[in-house]
Parts: C-alpha cells; structure tokens; sequence
C-alpha cells in the first residue's frame, strides 16, 4: 500500500499537466516550469496519503514511504517548495505520533533534508541513472536513520522478534531504495514524453530526411554558407564516384565543391553557381560537360523562416549522359533518314545527266589532241568522285534491306587483301593481319562487309604517314566476332570521337562526312556494334563485332 501511495502522483501528472496545457499559458511557454510545479502538488499529495495509511510494525519499526514523494519534491522543486514539503512532512509526523523533539529529528530523517537542498541544483542538470544515484544518496542515509531511531529509544522489549524485525527492516529499506529509483525513472520517462529533446527531434527528423534523399534518382548536396558540403544523397555520391573513385560520403562531408564536376572552364563548374546560389541567384537547367559525362546542374539558395537570411545552398546534379547519347542517337536517325529521302529523290535525276556528260567526254577525249588528255582526266576522275557521293547516300538509306548469306569474315579479307596491299605500297605503308583461327561463319552481307572494310581501311591509312603500319584483326569474344582496325596514325582528339559517326561530321579537308556514317549504318543492318577507341599521337583502332548466329559451328579461318 505505500509503495503505491508513495508514486500515486507519477501516474496523475501526465492527466494532470494535459489539462494544465489546456486552460494555462500557451504551449511552449513556461511549460516547464508547470511540469515541476506539478510534481511538488503531487508530491504533497503523496505525503499525506502515506501519513494517512502509516503504521508500526510490532509497535518499533514505521511502514511509510512518505519520505520518498518528500524527497522528490525537494529535488525537482525550488528552494520555497522544497521547505514547504518539508514542513508538511514534519508536521504530519508529529500530528500522527505526537510531538517528540528525538523523533522529529530522527523518526522524519531530518539531518539529510539539507544535502538534498545542495544536491538539488545537480540533479536537475543530470540524466535519468545520474538523478537516480543522486536520490539514492540522500534516501539511504535518511532511512538508515529513520529505521536505526527506535533502536537509539531503546524501544525493542523482550516481546519484539528480532530476527523477524530485522529482515523486515532490511526489506524496508530495499523496497524504499527501490521505488524511488523506480519512480525518478518514471517521472523521467514522462518528462522526456512530454518535452523531448530538440536536438533528438533535429536528429530523427535529419535522419528521415537522409533516407527520403537517399530515395531521389537525383544527386543533392547541402552546402553551409561558407559552400562547406554538410548533407549528400547517395546519388551524389554515385556520381562523384565516376570522378573520383576513391572518395566516399564521409571524405565529402565537410568539404569544399572546389574541382568538382568542373567544365573546360573553371567558370563552367558548380563552385560558381554554388557561390551565386549563397548570394540568393537561383540557376537551373546547366549542362556541365566533365570527364566524359553531361550533368545538368542546378542550384538555389537555402533560406530562414524568422530572418530571411541565406544560410545555405543546395546543389541539385543529374546525370543526362545516357539522355544526350539518346538524344545524339535520335539526331542521326532523322538525319539518315533525311540523306535516304534525299538518296530516293535525286538519285536518277543526278545520275542520268552525269552519265551522259561522261559518255560524251569519253568521246570528246578521243578526238582531242594528246595535250588535253589530262584535263579530260580530271573532269572525268570528278564525275566518279560525284558518283561515289551519290553512291553513298544511297547506301545509308533508312529502310535498305540488307541480304546476308554464310559467309566467312575471313575470306573477304583475304579477298580484299590485294588491293589494300597495293594501296599501302603506294603510300610506303604496311598492312598486318591478326586473323584468329576456329572464327565461326557468320551471316554477313558480303558487298557491305567489303565497303566497310575497306572504309576503314583507307580512314586509317590517310591518317599515316609512310612507314605507318595498318592492323586488321579479328577475335572470338564470347557469342560475337570482333573485327579490328588499328592504325599508327596521329590519333583523334576526344573532343570529335563522340561526333565520328554523325552524318556530315568529318575530320578531313576535302571529306564528306558519309564513311563512317555509312559504316555505321552497315553495322547496325548487321545487328552489331561499332566503337572507336583513340590517343592522340599513338593511333586510332575501330572496334565492329558481329553476333553469331545459333546453330553455326566454328570453322578454322
């Protein structure tokens, strides 16, 4: 029964401060102090009840726990509380058992009452285990006190069991010990129910915030105002990985955006749209090309809500570099399909007349005199450079339709071999070739498969000087053949390899920018990809490779 009267007022202070909030001061203001306000009225109340429902056990030992609502009262009140329930407590002892100066001093633990009001000041300032031991530091003395009065009176007589008296008394004073750590830690809990920790609260909500980041397909990074990185997703850091491998979430924390996802230009990167960002200049919708990637960017200031002010910027980054290869991809469909148009349309019309401008320049050279046999070479050797341009345009019509036949890689190869040789020759170049042996038949379209090679062929000749040495390989990788071109040219700058293939695009003086368009296109009809790889001042080497169909076995090449 005292254990329960003594922690009656831990169970009524959450009713009681509900209804407090609602008829009191408004939220947040001085609550508080209404709280603790609260836990001295019903730590009064406590006292009385155990006062109420005390006793003596064998007419020696008291049963009331009155002291542990007194003793909470005094440490979490102020200094005028904690006397007022001091008084309450001596007065109520002295109302029940008479008035005794020895038990007024004794029977009520009056010696501790003053090291509770020290204590006081650090046990508000202390966490729950640390409030619970600072309790325990008064109550114990105090009921050693309380328990070891009678025996000081002399009041145990011959009647009185002394081992009984004593396992009660040891248990009085655990049970006590007991229930006040128990009750502090209850009245803590519902403390921190009531009024929770801000910085707990900015710490869940960070860490909600974290994950609802973590979940966005775009890479965001929050930056302090001084551009200091404080809050990444882990898209973020997926991209930065593709710059910098070696650096993780938390080697970015804390640092600056300096080099990151910079352009050509410094003025190009993210550093500057951050800084504009601090100064309240919203950008959106920025390309940034690095380290062979296309980002889009975007960065807006962070503001307060009471001052108005900048204290931040967010960074907001997005990998678009599958999207322009999309992009760039849908860009030479429409123009191939522009040159098949064009192909379809004045094929015959341009054809015909030049036909018959040659015809009568053949006649024409005939019945000229020797000395203008070279000028009539040069109109002539025109009109077939025309006739090739023409030629190729038809070759990348959009809807060709392509006839393959089993046929080996290797013997077109081998069939063009001659010619490529005898070119080379004239251009004091050398020809090597790689050919891997069991290279299966393929289903190929001879004629494609000889312009294509010979397309690239005469590209990476044009690109030697003499002595130059040209590499044709080919090689089993997995369920596709691949088909190498290697040359020892001037190489590519990186900044054109990604525009090799558009229609129009060319490197040469005098080129059209059909070849590798065109060899391109013949890939594809064959189901196959094309690639280039390039180093200026070592080479070029054109990659092509070709499924192999099922059902065709190896076959040695």
């Amino acid at each position: 029964m005292q254990v329960l009267l003594s922690g009656v007022f831990t169970f009524q202070i959450p009713l009681l401060f509900s209804r407090c909030r609602t008829f009191g001061p408004e939220h947040g203001t001085g609550e508080q102090q209404h709280y603790r306000n609260l836990i001295v009225m019903a730590c009064a109340v406590g006292i009385l009840l155990c006062f109420g429902f005390s006793a003596l056990h064998q007419g020696v030992i008291p049963i009331n726990l009155g002291i542990v609502p007194l003793f909470a009262g005094i440490l979490y009140g102020s200094r005028v509380s904690g006397l007022l329930l001091s008084l309450l407590y001596i007065s109520c002892h002295q109302l029940i058992f008479g008035f005794s100066l020895f038990g007024m001093l004794m029977h009520t633990g009056l010696p501790v009452y003053p090291l509770m009001f020290l204590i006081a000041s650090r046990f508000k300032r202390s966490k729950v285990m640390e409030k619970i031991g600072w309790l325990w530091t008064g109550l114990l003395p105090a009921m050693l006190i309380i328990v070891a009065s009678p025996l000081l009176e002399s009041k145990f007589g011959a009647d009185v069991k002394t081992s009984e008296t004593f396992v009660m008394t040891l248990l009085y004073v655990l049970l006590s010990i007991f229930n006040g750590g128990l009750l502090i830690y209850l009245m803590e809990t519902v403390y921190e129910r009531l009024f929770p920790d801000p910085a707990e609260i900015l710490r869940e909500q960070r860490a909600v915030l974290q994950q609802l980041l973590d979940m966005l397909p775009l890479g965001i990074s929050v930056v302090d105002p001084r551009g200091h990185i404080s809050m990444i997703n882990e898209q973020f850091v997926k991209i930065h990985k593709k710059e910098s491998p070696h650096l993780g979430r938390n080697d970015l924390i804390g640092r600056g955006l300096d080099g990151m996802f910079e352009g050509p230009a410094p003025k190009n990167g993210v550093k500057g749209r951050i800084h504009s960002a601090l100064r309240g200049i919203r950008t959106s919708g920025e390309i940034i090309r690095s380290a062979g990637r296309v980002y889009s960017t975007g960065a807006f200031p962070i503001f307060d809500e009471r001052t108005k002010g900048i204290q931040g910027a967010v960074l907001i980054v997005h990998d678009i570099t599958e999207l322009e290869k999309l992009r760039t991809e849908l860009i030479n469909v429409e123009r191939l399909s522009m040159v098949g148009q064009m192909a379809a349309s004045i094929t015959h019309e341009i054809r015909n007349p030049m036909a018959v401008v040659r015809g009568f320049l053949q006649l024409m050279k005939e019945k000229s005199p020797d000395t203008l046999e070279h000028y009539y070479r040069i109109v002539m050797d025109e009109l077939d450079r025309a006739n090739g341009i023409i030629s190729d345009f038809l070759s990348l019509a959009q809807n060709r339709i392509s006839e393959k036949e089993e046929c080996h890689l290797h013997d077109i190869i081998h069939e063009l071999s001659p010619l490529l040789w005898a070119d080379a020759n004239l251009r004091g170049q050398s020809i090597e070739l790689k050919l891997e042996n069991h290279v299966p038949v393929l289903l190929l379209n001879a004629k494609e498969i000889k312009q294509l090679i010979l397309n690239l062929c005469r590209n990476g000749m044009e690109a030697m000087d003499d002595k130059g040495q040209l590499t044709i390989e080919t090689r089993m990788a997995g369920d596709v053949v691949e088909l190498h071109v290697q040359d020892t040219g001037v190489g590519i700058p990186q900044d054109k390899l990604d525009r090799l293939f558009e229609p129009f695009f060319t490197t040469k003086s005098k080129g059209t920018g059909l070849g590798l368009a065109l060899c391109l296109s013949i890939v594809q009809r064959h189901e196959g990809n094309i690639s280039v790889h390039s180093e200026e001042g070592k080479g070029t080497r054109f990659s092509a490779s070709f499924p192999v169909p099922k059902g065709l076995t190896a076959e040695n090449g």
